[in-house]
């Protein structure tokens, strides 16, 4: 076994060589046990590894006595918005998010909804160890019923927050790219309830990825020339599980994900003010707008249970990550793309404005990440490195390293999900934070190898 990495935010592997059925069952009898046999969500993003590790995951949880709601391919957030629709006690959604192919995985939810923070997941990864699991008598094993329209809460919640019928008149053309990922079963849907004329691509949910699946750039060139040729509005990519969202601007540009989260924090704050919590790693440009806004502007650890506890505490509108996760509290404290296209539709339908305008018209910055291989014990000597380095700089330890300038920053920390240092760079203008971050890279590479 080489790849398999279990955490308290859930399990990610390589089918065959890490995640195998066994390890699987196990998992889920743990889950069950956990929440003592009771109503468990469970959906899976598609992926041709996913019919195999469900039913792993059924016998684990029929095992240990739970009623099992089955949304079958569903995605992340509607399997959170189902927790809290259905009064379940827990979620179970199947996926790797945007791990290659080969990777599955599974990410626990609590009976409201969202992953679990550090005292689940602590208890959680206990019990999983400890192996000691409460299987029931062949009378009282549990049951399975299927539900018939999964995503329906999930859009109903989200429609809830917009003027839909503002959109509806505006009648946006959309190209979505699915990437043969959860978001191909419902999301076309939702747009065209909002009147949206769409192309898809990638429209069937099978795992079968057109390109590399995480949502940057480089993997969305067929997305941004189809918005080209086609004359589109915007351009929306989907990660594998459609809690993360990218965009894409009505001249076929990439914005990339940072500024989904800052479109978002733009349209919301302007009428519903209240605070705003965002990751670490998050572009400066989401704490800018709190500013013109007048809101209260908080960074948590990274992390989406992080992020969560954060908005719980000080009661924030709305949060998210730079990675193009936005979290809305009034639909579920999980990160949603329905929630992140349906805000930048209403912002484009309540101004009458193009998104490269409004894109155009937020701060600017330049963000890079990168990440270089590196073993979780290591991580320390990387972050001693840099700080010797950037001795001039403002530290802030707890989540890595994160060091500050008044005009950039860069942090340095370890992935929660992959055996990977991540390395992030922000600044005004783009040479400088890619030279940065190339520098950062080159000292943590170093220092830990």
């Amino acid at each position: 076994m080489t790849q398999r990495i279990l955490s308290i935010s859930g399990l990610r592997g390589v089918i065959g060589d890490g995640l195998d059925p066994e390890y699987v069952t196990r998992f889920a009898a743990a889950l069950g046990t956990m929440v003592d046999g009771g109503t468990v969500v469970l959906s899976r993003d598609g992926r041709s590894s996913g019919m195999m590790v469900k039913h792993a995951v059924l016998s684990g949880l029929l095992a240990t006595g739970c009623r099992v709601l089955d949304a079958d391919i569903s995605t992340t957030p509607t399997c959170g918005v189902l927790c809290s629709h259905h009064n379940a006690a827990g979620g179970l959604q199947i996926t790797a998010s945007h791990n290659p192919s080969e990777w599955n995985g599974l990410k626990p939810f609590s009976s409201e909804g969202s992953v679990f923070n550090s005292e689940l997941g602590q208890r959680f990864v206990a019990l999983l160890e400890s192996g000691e699991f409460s299987y029931r008598s062949w009378d009282r094993i549990g049951t399975i019923k299927t539900l018939d329209d999964p995503a329906g809460p999930h859009i109903d919640r989200v429609l809830r927050l917009i003027d839909a019928d503002a959109i509806r008149r505006r009648r946006p053309k959309v190209i979505l790219d699915c990437n043969h990922g959860s978001g191909a079963v419902a999301t076309p849907g939702f747009l065209e309830q909002l009147g949206c004329e769409v192309t898809v691509l990638g429209g069937t949910a099978d795992g079968q990825f057109d390109h590399t699946p995480e949502p940057l750039a480089v993997n969305l060139t067929g997305l941004c020339d189809a918005v080209r040729e086609q004359g589109a509005d915007v351009g929306f990519a989907q990660d594998p599980d459609a809690d993360r969202l990218a965009i894409v601007d009505n001249n076929g540009r990439y914005i990339g994900e940072e500024l989904t989260l800052a479109l978002c924090a733009d349209f919301v704050l302007a009428d519903r003010k209240g605070p705003i919590v965002v990751n670490g790693s998050t572009s400066r440009v989401t704490a800018d707008l709190a500013e013109k806004h007048g809101c209260p502007f908080h960074r948590s650890h990274v992390g989406e249970a992080n992020v969560v506890s954060m908005m719980k505490q000080v009661g924030a509108v709305l949060g998210g990550e730079g990675n193009g996760g936005v979290i809305e509290p009034q639909v579920g404290f999980v990160r949603d793309s329905f929630v992140s296209m349906a805000y930048v539709l209403a912002g484009l339908a309540t101004d009458d404005r193009t998104v490269a305008k409004w894109a155009n018209s937020l701060p600017r910055y330049t963000i890079i990440k990168d990440k270089l291989t590196c073993p979780a014990e290591r991580v320390g000597a990387a972050c001693d490195a840099l700080r010797a380095k950037y001795a001039d700089a403002t530290p802030t330890d707890g989540d890595g390293l994160r060091l500050d300038w008044p005009d950039r920053w860069v942090q340095v920390r370890a992935s929660n999900t992959e055996p990977i240092i991540r390395v992030i760079a922000e600044a005004p203008d783009e040479a400088i934070a890619k030279s940065l971050c190339t520098e950062a890279v080159a000292v943590a590479k170093e220092a830990v190898s």
